[in-house]
């Protein structure tokens, strides 16, 4: 493979203990520009390179829609664990959104695929292998990806030594008549209006709920992460839908053990509320561990009471769950 140009490291957004370089990806294919990923890497400045820096395996951290890489205390423990970790805003998420390009927008979620190839080979230039950590939408885009390179790329394949998952969007969270009868119309609309903003599709209660500045303890940026959600559109919910039948009916097998971290309990469609601190407030658990097991032969799905929809940012308790069954998994591989 030939890499895309990429730029040197610098200091990121969260600091010196964290690096960043651009891959630049050539014209938008949507027409926007310039495609541009950005790879971020935790190292610590105030301390030598650990000397197993290089054999260590490495975690790449994919954040899903409204959503960009923030989350330090992830990275802070696995380096402290043992591996190398390293995150990807996708192109025209967070970092790496060019001037004029519409957020986290794809009328194609195979647009993806050069991001995530070109992480995988430059992190596994340094260490012997990579596991990607998805969320939510990432989530989904994960493992088609993972799935495309397993038919087209055994050797790139043969890095990826696991997969986890943050709450993957793996099915639409509505009463299954009205999802029925809406894919054929997205699909439709989807294709002749791509750029058609979708009604509602905000966050919820969920920004509300996790920024300091609201009833949280999370401090992010809100241009990168708006509390309310970014804006969608049909072209892009076109391929989520699409994708997501792919799921349902097996068409994906990503051949490499995966982990499922979700809440144990969704409240969906309701006002901010104490309860909104213990449970994911964006998606159906349900339907995550239901469809979870669809993506390979070695699937550990793990509920986890008292979780947000990004485990990764609940209240303390199951934080420090989230965060030890993640490491204890890793271990085993």
């Amino acid at each position: 493979m030939t890499l895309p140009e990429v730029t040197d490291w610098r200091e990121d957004i969260l600091g010196p203990d964290f690096q960043a370089r651009d891959i630049r990806l050539g014209p938008d294919p949507e027409g926007e520009g310039e495609a541009v990923a950005t790879l971020v890497r935790y190292l610590p400045q105030d301390a030598a390179v650990p000397d197993d820096w290089a054999s260590r395996s490495a975690v790449l951290w994919v954040p899903g829609m409204t959503d960009y890489f923030f989350q330090a205390h992830v990275a802070e423990r696995l380096h402290a664990a043992g591996h190398a970790f390293y995150a990807l805003d996708l192109r025209k998420m967070g970092r790496a959104r060019q001037p004029g390009q519409h957020w986290h927008y794809a009328d194609d979620f195979r647009h993806y695929y050069p991001d995530l190839t070109a992480a995988l080979t430059l992190v596994t230039a340094t260490h012997p292998t990579m596991v990607p950590l998805a969320h939510s939408t990432g989530g989904l885009i994960v493992a088609m990806w993972a799935n495309h390179l397993a038919r087209n790329n055994r050797a790139l394949h043969a890095k990826v030594a696991g997969i986890i998952l943050n709450s993957p969007w793996l099915d639409m969270m509505y009463p299954r008549p009205i999802v029925a009868l809406g894919r054929p119309v997205i699909n439709a609309l989807g294709r002749l209006a791509p750029h058609l903003e979708i009604p509602g599709g905000n966050l919820g209660s969920y920004g509300v709920s996790i920024h300091r500045d609201h009833h949280g303890h999370w401090d992010f940026n809100t241009e990168y992460k708006p509390v309310g959600g970014h804006r969608k559109y049909l072209g892009w919910l076109r391929q989520v839908v699409l994708n997501q039948k792919l799921v349902h009916s097996d068409a994906i097998n990503v051949q490499v053990p995966v982990l499922t971290l979700c809440s144990a309990t969704s409240r969906l469609n309701r006002p901010y509320s104490e309860k909104a601190n213990t449970a994911d407030t964006v998606l159906d658990v349900e339907q995550i561990q239901r469809w979870a097991p669809h993506l390979g032969e070695d699937v550990t799905v793990h509920p986890v009471a008292g979780a947000r929809h990004d485990v990764f940012l609940s209240t303390p308790e199951p934080l420090a769950e989230a965060l030890d069954v993640t490491e204890r998994w890793l271990a085993q591989l």
